[in-house]
This record gives structure tokens, C-alpha cells and sequence, in this order.
């Protein structure tokens, strides 16, 4: 649903590499992939030297398999699956890689009000095809008794599990579990004594130490209005130690009945969103929490975001729109990064 922004930077990663190895250098291990329905390119430079490709990479597939396995919709017994089929006031026990996807959900939601993985009936009373376009607009009576329906409040996680409070109520981690499968493979990794990567799935990254020469990690930020099927960088940072997510809907909107809609819907009004917040980039430690939060920023807005960025002090770069153009704003805790 979001992050085509982010494509350029796996291209803009390789190229800068390039410009920076050496052959005294120990040789990069690079493995390609496909994993939750996007592909997956990880970088990264071992310690041990027989360390081969296709061992690190049947590795790293055994760590997103079973997170697909967990998390994804589309596996038929999956843990998301059968909670979404479970009665109200049942309890299910969950894996501990499902709670921990669930609880950061949960915290997420409650802090920025914006994020809520119960949404998708919503999503679905807005007619939102496989080609994500609208087909149909609800009426303020069908979005108001939908949001009586949906709410991380209505989830109810302990040691016994998980649990929904109100019959009918799902979840969804198209927001949480790209950047969790980031953050485990990145665990798999540093497992193996590897302090030096760059972990990418669908656009979405984590990076931790340098590439060859000790020069850093250069990601780039994509141009929210380059010309239509150009992609061109609009800046370049130095990330750090951190997961990196981009959200921004510039790219995906769509008109029905002389409206413009796009899919991201704020589950406050029900409705999709109206701002001039075009592109939002956040760095974190977690890339689970970078990319939630990358999607619950872009949903409020530039002046709430910024607020909710400062408040919390979190590492965070707006692009918007205006009648003079493109306008930027990086939060304090951004700062070091550019």
C-alpha cells in the first residue's frame, strides 16, 4: 500500500557501493530474494571468510518464511488468519514473534492515533480493489457505525494470548510486518558476528555499521515531484544504525465522482486522507517501528507530524506541498543524519 518512493533507494545503495570498494577489501556477500509478496536484497560484510552465499541465504529464508507463516494473510493457516476467524472474548496464544508484532501495533496505536491494524473492514467499505482503486464511496452512516467496529482498544493482549473484545474484528500488519522481517533477519545476521549490512524487503531498510574503507551507508530520499515515470533523488543521507521506512501516497491517488481519493485512510474520520503532506521518511533502531510510524505520520499531516515528532523526539524528514513548491522539514533528532 505504500513505499514506492522507496524503490530508488536499493538502486541508489548499490551504486554508491560501488564507487567505494576496494579489492583489498574482504568481498561483500550480496543475496537476492523474494519474501511477503516483494523481493528482498540483503549486503553485508562477514567476519568469517567461508561464510558462503547460499548458506546465508537459506538461512535468512528459514527467518522470513516463518515470519510470512505468522504474519501473512494470504498463508492459508497462518497465526494472523486464525486469530482473524477466532469468536469474541477467546483467547488464542500467540508465538512470540506475533506478540511482539502485536504489542508494538497496539503501542503504535495508542500513541499516535493514526496507526490501527483492526482497519481493514474499513478499508474494504471504501471499495478498495486489487488495483487499490475506490470503487465505491460509504455513506456517513456505514462509517460511523464501521468505527464502532475497529480499534486497537478492542484487542486484548496478555499472558494468555490474544483476544477481541467484539465479534468480527481483524488485523492486518501491511504497516508492521515488512519492518519486523527487517529486524529479525538483521538479528540473524548479528547472530553470526556480522556488524556491517544494509537488510532491505519492498524498500524498506535497516543498516548497521560501514560498507568497504569504513565509508558510511548513503541512502537516498526520492524527488516527490519528478516527472511522471522518472524517479530522480531529491536528497541523500547517512542513516547510521537504524531502520529506515518512506511512506508518501504522491504517486497512488485516484478520482471517483470529481473527488481525489488516495488509500490512506485516518481511522478517526473514517475517510481517506486531505493534506499536503506528500512524503515522510523516519529513522529508528527498529525498522518495525520506523515503518509503522513512517505510515501513522504521513496520515496525520505535516503540522502533526511535526508536533508528534518533536514530542516524541524521533528521527524524522517531511517533504510537503505548497503554492510555492515543495517545502522540507527535518525534526531535531533528524538532524545528525543528513
Amino acid at each position: 500500500m505504500k513505499k514506492l518512493i522507496s524503490i530508488l533507494i536499493l538502486l541508489t545503495t548499490l551504486i554508491l557501493t560501488g564507487c567505494f570498494e576496494s579489492k583489498e577489501e574482504i568481498e561483500p556477500i550480496v543475496i537476492n530474494g523474494k519474501t511477503m509478496g516483494t523481493t528482498y536484497t540483503i549486503k553485508t560484510f562477514p567476519i568469517d571468510e567461508s561464510l558462503t552465499a547460499e548458506s546465508l541465504q537459506a538461512d535468512v529464508d528459514k527467518v522470513l518464511i516463518a515470519v510470512n507463516e505468522s504474519m501473512s494473510p494470504w498463508v492459508k493457516n497462518s497465526e494472523i488468519n486464525k486469530f482473524n476467524a477466532l469468536s469474541a472474548d477467546t483467547f488464542m496464544p500467540i508465538s512470540a514473534d506475533f506478540y511482539a508484532v502485536v504489542a508494538e501495533s497496539i503501542r503504535l496505536g495508542q500513541s499516535t492515533k493514526t496507526l490501527d491494524v483492526t482497519m481493514g473492514p474499513l478499508i474494504d467499505l471504501w471499495g478498495f480493489g486489487p488495483d487499490k482503486r475506490p470503487t465505491k464511496t460509504p455513506s456517513d452512516v456505514q462509517l460511523e457505525d464501521m468505527k464502532t467496529r475497529i480499534g486497537v482498544d478492542k484487542l486484548i493482549l496478555n499472558e494468555q494470548g490474544l483476544a477481541k473484545s467484539i465479534e468480527g474484528l481483524e488485523l492486518s500488519f501491511s504497516a508492521t510486518a515488512k519492518g519486523f522481517g527487517i529486524d529479525k533477519v538483521a538479528e540473524l545476521l548479528e547472530a553470526k558476528g556480522m556488524t556491517s549490512y544494509m537488510v532491505e524487503i519492498g524498500g524498506e531498510l535497516r543498516i548497521a555499521g560501514t560498507k568497504a574503507q569504513a565509508q558510511p551507508w548513503r541512502i537516498a530520499i526520492e524527488q516527490p515531484d519528478a516527472p511522471l515515470g522518472q524517479r530522480q533523488v531529491h536528497r541523500i543521507i547517512e542513516p547510521g544504525n537504524n531502520g529506515m521506512a518512506t511512506s508518501g501516497d504522491y504517486r497512488i491517488f485516484y478520482e471517483m465522482d470529481g473527488e481525489t481519493y488516495t488509500h490512506l485512510i485516518d481511522p478517526a474520520t473514517g475517510k481517506p486522507v486531505k493534506h499536503d503532506l506528500v512524503s515522510v521518511t523516519v529513522l529508528h533502531p527498529s525498522a518495525m517501528t520506523a515503518d509503522g510510524l513512517a505510515t501513522a505520520l504521513t496520515v496525520m499531516g505535516t503540522e502533526r507530524a511535526k508536533a508528534y515528532a518533536e514530542e516524541h523526539n524521533l528521527a524524522v524528514y517531511l517533504i510537503s506541498k505548497s503554492n510555492n513548491g515543495l517545502v522540507t522539514y527535518s525534526s531535531p533528532a533528524f538532524a545528525p543524519y543528513l
